[in-house]
This record gives C-alpha cells, structure tokens and sequence, in this order.
C-alpha cells in the first residue's frame, strides 16, 4: 500500500492540520477518510454520538503512533453531472 504523510500550519507557524493519502484498494473504498488530533480518544467518540454521529470502528491502535477510531458524520452522491 502506497501511503504519504501530509502537514499544514497555520498563519501563526503552528502546527494545524495533517493527515496521510494512500492509493484506493478497490472500487468500493470510500474516498475520504479525514482525522483530527484531539486531547481524548473516548471523550470525543463520545461527543459524535451525543451529536449524532456513528462510531462505525472503535478506538483502534497504530503502532508507535496512538490510536484512532472511524465515525460517520455525513454523506456525500457522487454525480459528475452536478452543477
């Protein structure tokens, strides 16, 4: 698997927002998958559910890293021919 690392900051030089990209698997993977850097795992796994969100995939480790669980917060129709 192809995998890159991606980093922002903001104005202030400060560490903002940052992520990864890897190559699609198969057809059906979804197309996006973002991540947020918060204090507390279960606090805010907690707080997408209390706000209607999904926690589809619990908290879940990456080796060395920390750890990361999948919630569903939207949807999104592909149609090209939208306008």
């Amino acid at each position: 698997m192809e995998y890159g690392l991606t980093s922002t900051v903001n104005d202030k030089g400060n560490k903002a927002l940052g992520g990864g990209m890897m190559t699609r698997e198969s057809p059906e993977q979804q197309r996006f998958t973002n991540y947020f850097d918060v204090k507390s795992i279960r606090e805010y796994s907690a707080k997408v559910e209390k706000l209607g969100g999904k926690v589809i995939t619990p908290e879940s480790p990456i080796s060395d890293m920390g750890y990361f669980p999948v919630c569903v917060d939207g949807i999104f129709e592909e149609d090209r021919a939208a306008k």
